[in-house]
């Protein structure tokens, strides 16, 4: 069983930065592919950003050329780097993993495939 642990969230104003980790655990060392997602109050979820085995990664639109998403497989945490936020980046944020050896960062920016899922971590950014 896989557990997943977000932590970092807080309150930034607008422009700040704010680095979410997410810590693995379980009887898998690690999962082929990770993700972050978020939802705002009365919004639908939406991906953020995913990364595989091999550190390709995808992003959505809105947050591109701003977040980062990296792993540290030694540590088995993800990360999710974000920088120049801004208020529409409110959002309780969720780290999820797809344990598919074959999985793409696509299909799980979509939501596809998910087979954990982590408590969140609430971020609020003030204008």
């Amino acid at each position: 069983q896989v557990q997943l642990v977000e932590s970092g969230g807080g309150s930034v104003q607008a422009g700040g930065s704010l680095r979410l980790s997410c810590a693995a655990s379980g009887y898998t060392y690690r999962t082929p592919c990770m993700g972050w997602f978020r939802q705002a109050p009365g919004q639908e979820r939406e991906g953020v950003a995913a990364i595989d085995t091999a550190a390709a990664t995808i992003y959505a639109d809105s947050v591109k050329g701003r977040f980062t998403i990296s792993q540290d497989n030694v540590k088995n945490t993800l990360y999710l780097e974000m920088n120049s936020l801004k208020p529409e980046d409110s959002a309780m944020y969720y780290c999820a993993a797809d344990r598919y050896p074959l999985c793409s960062v696509s299909d799980i920016l979509r939501g596809n495939g998910i087979d954990y899922w982590g408590k969140g971590t609430l971020v609020t950014i003030s204008s």
